[in-house]
């Protein structure tokens, strides 16, 4: 399976002051952050980290233990039948030893997610947030247009809630696309000023 990171990667305060973790341990633990899907899982391989960050195998499987260990992460694989043969492996965010069963990208706390009297979760901006994020992705454009886009638009209030989440009508397409044309004509406009300013200063020159 082809792994399609995520453009944000996650390295939250409790891993990055984390004694016990070596620097290289962090960076791997971000990049799963990163890989995983809506459902909190990453399918990377040891050989797929190893290539990344041109380690060998034996140095990323350390890496992983350790991770394990200090419970980061939580490992599982499912075995070929009738062999122990290792078939898929499958990577889960941990939080406090629980295992965390949405993307941690799209969660900024838990205490964001409110429920009700029947623990339903009324209030969540995990699974909205995953959707926008891919949708963006998927989009025709530049990087700076994306990253830009998703920055405006998942800013948080005081309650947790992003722009985003609060708009009654929402279409990303249509939204990214008003959004690069603004963008377009604020660069132009600007660069006209621009061009105007250096004309003026050009001419103070000959004065």
């Amino acid at each position: 399976m082809k792994e399609k990171p995520n453009y944000y990667a996650i390295l939250s305060a409790e891993v990055r002051y984390d004694n016990n973790l070596r620097p290289n341990v962090k960076l791997l633990y971000a990049e799963i952050t990163a890989l995983c899907n809506m459902n909190g899982i990453c399918f990377a391989s040891n050989k797929y980290f190893a290539e990344l960050y041109s380690k060998s195998k034996g140095s990323i499987s350390g890496w992983i233990s350790e991770l394990v260990r200090y419970k980061y992460i939580k490992v599982d694989y499912t075995y070929k039948e009738g062999s122990k043969e290792i078939e898929h492996r499958y990577i889960k965010i941990m939080k406090g030893g629980i295992t965390e069963n949405n993307n941690p990208l799209l969660k900024k706390t838990l205490k964001n997610n409110t429920t009700n009297t029947n623990n339903n979760i009324t209030y969540s901006n995990k699974r909205t947030i995953d959707i926008l994020k891919q949708q963006v992705n998927d989009f025709d454009t530049i990087d700076k247009h994306k990253i830009d886009f998703l920055e405006y638009w998942l800013e948080t209030n005081k309650s947790g809630k992003t722009k985003y989440e609060m708009q009654k009508t929402w279409s990303t397409n249509r939204r990214l696309k008003k959004w690069i044309i603004n963008h377009n004509k604020w660069y132009e406009n600007n660069s006209k000023i621009d061009n105007q300013l250096n004309e003026y200063l050009k001419g103070k020159e000959y004065l």
